[in-house]
């Protein structure tokens, strides 16, 4: 190769750059592969650009169809009212059980408990009335509740 006395000296003779021409076919394919790819982005910035810019769609059939909300099915709040409530004692018990099935609680001395007039299960006041603004019935024994009116 090169001796002590000379310097390192290149032989351009010795690499062969043929290996790393491009030619014919891979040109091809490198221009086929570049102009897919800034195909599928324009594509996709355009897709962007009319889903901003679009105006919102008409209402389907479905939903003119749809029904209105349902009022809630409960009594209101004068019926709620006209309900009695007693004051709990544990010697002449109201209840059989005394706990209240809504809230898991027990019954104490002098609760308010509000007595349903069908089925005479008490509950805390608190805890029926909240259930009766969406029901008409008794959260135990599901019997539907009939206030009497005054007229």
């Amino acid at each position: 190769m090169s001796s002590p006395d000379q310097p390192f000296k290149w032989h351009y003779t010795e690499f062969d750059d043929r290996n790393f021409q491009i030619r014919g076919h891979t040109v091809f394919f490198i221009v086929v592969i570049f102009a897919v790819i800034l195909l599928v982005a324009l594509l996709f910035l355009y897709a962007r650009w009319v889903c901003r810019f679009a105006p919102p769609p008409p209402p389907s059939a479905a939903v003119s169809r749809a029904q209105p909300p349902q009022p809630p099915r409960g009594l209101d709040a004068a019926s709620i009212g006209s309900l009695p409530i007693v004051l709990h004692n544990q010697t002449e018990s109201i209840a059989s059980d005394g706990e209240c099935c809504i809230c898991l609680g027990i019954f104490g001395d002098g609760d308010k408990v509000k007595l349903l007039p069908r089925c005479q299960h008490c509950f805390h006041s608190e805890c029926v009335d909240m259930w009766l603004v969406t029901h008409s019935s008794c959260p135990l024994c599901r019997a539907a509740i009939r206030v009497d009116s005054p007229v």
